[in-house]
């Protein structure tokens, strides 16, 4: 027989941790709500239990077992003292009344105590996803890019998508997408340039959260020992929603368009949608060159479009300046992935214009001008 089915007082079930969670977190493993409808005397003693418990919630906070000992040795002690001063004024029937509810009290503050500990020990952590668990979730091979030096590393993905990965940060991708999802992993700040592949949506796992997108360009800022999760777009469209890991997640999704952000809240799983970009003052001071240059061009020398690619992605670009001194373009670079903007480029150039990347370098190779 259930343990539960012998419970006949309040404080039973308030001992109970699985009815704890129910009531509290809502969750249910052991039937509890099914249990409870089965006898109406039942339900009536559930809901008593229930809102008692649901009195005695708190704030969060970071109390040790220690901190619940110490506390309870207070009360105790304020109780013992209420009663000598009770023995010479009341009779047997009188102090017996106070004393059990000043043990009421105590008991009280007792699972109060214990629920925010258990609480703060038990689920609390559930809502923090790790970039390990989130590598071990997939069952493919991935290749893990780490940037341990104090500048940005470009990478370069097998669609021929662009992520300018920040100091301290790790992505990890296979090496060339298969089905029809293609899903990467981030630690730390990446800006991503995502090839357009309507049938092929490209997901960025980052801590709580995932961000899908079709093809557009954003950043993520989803550093392991941060509170909050950051989503920038700087053109199209990308949709965000709490990682399935979550035990407690609702699943909502945030949709974000150009010049918006989200401010991911790890502690309470809130999503926070900044819609003018301009008013938040961390975040305007976090934009970086490629989110604020303009990749529009018209009749502009080919020598000043690529120092703006370099001052957009922090690398090196080695041409041939003599070949090229007269060159001017009109073209749009807009929305495009850092090998698609120089694949343009070399062919409004001319057909023997060809571009080869080795990490942060990029060298051009070209006999002139069309």
């Amino acid at each position: 027989m259930q343990k539960r089915n012998t419970y006949t007082q309040i404080e039973d079930f308030l001992s109970d941790e699985s009815f704890q969670s129910w009531i509290l977190f809502k969750i249910d493993e052991n039937g509890w709500e099914e249990w409870t409808l089965e006898s109406r005397q039942r339900a009536k003693l559930v809901q008593d239990a229930r809102l008692l418990l649901l009195a005695m919630k708190v704030p969060e906070s970071d109390l040790s077992s220690s901190d619940i000992h110490n506390a309870l040795q207070a009360v105790w002690r304020k109780i013992e003292e209420k009663e000598n001063q009770s023995n010479t004024e009341e009779n047997s029937k009188t102090f017996f009344l106070r004393k059990y509810f000043l043990a009421g009290v105590a008991a009280s503050l007792l699972l109060c105590l214990m629920s925010m500990w258990f609480y703060n020990n038990h689920f609390k952590t559930d809502n923090i996803v790790t970039y390990k668990e989130l590598i071990d979730e997939n069952n493919e091979g991935l290749v893990e890019q780490t940037n341990n030096s104090s500048k940005p590393q470009i990478i370069t993905l097998s669609d021929g998508s662009s992520v300018l990965l920040q100091p301290n940060s790790k992505l990890s991708y296979p090496k060339i997408f298969t089905g029809n999802e293609r899903k990467v992993y981030l630690s730390g700040e990446g800006f991503f340039e995502i090839s357009k592949n309507p049938r092929k949506p490209f997901y960025v796992y980052a801590n709580e959260i995932v961000t899908k997108v079709v093809g557009t360009s954003f950043r993520i800022k989803a550093y392991s020992d941060q509170p909050d999760v950051e989503v920038l777009v700087r053109t199209g469209k990308v949709k965000v929603k709490s990682n399935d890991l979550i035990a407690k997640s609702d699943q909502q999704e945030v949709v974000l368009l150009p010049n918006q952000a989200l401010r991911f809240l790890r502690s309470d799983l809130k999503f926070n949608k900044i819609t003018n970009i301009t008013q938040d003052e961390t975040l305007v001071k976090s934009v970086g060159n490629i989110e604020q240059l303009s990749f529009e061009f018209t009749d502009i020398p080919v020598s000043q479009i690529f120092e703006t690619i370099e001052q957009a992605y922090l690398v090196d670009i080695d041409y041939p300046k003599n070949k090229l001194k007269d060159c001017h373009l009109t073209t749009s670079l807009s929305d495009q992935p850092l090998t698609e903007k120089l694949k343009i480029v070399c062919k409004s150039i001319g057909t023997n214009t060809n571009f080869e990347m080795n990490g942060n370098q990029i060298t051009i190779t070209s006999e002139g001008c069309n």
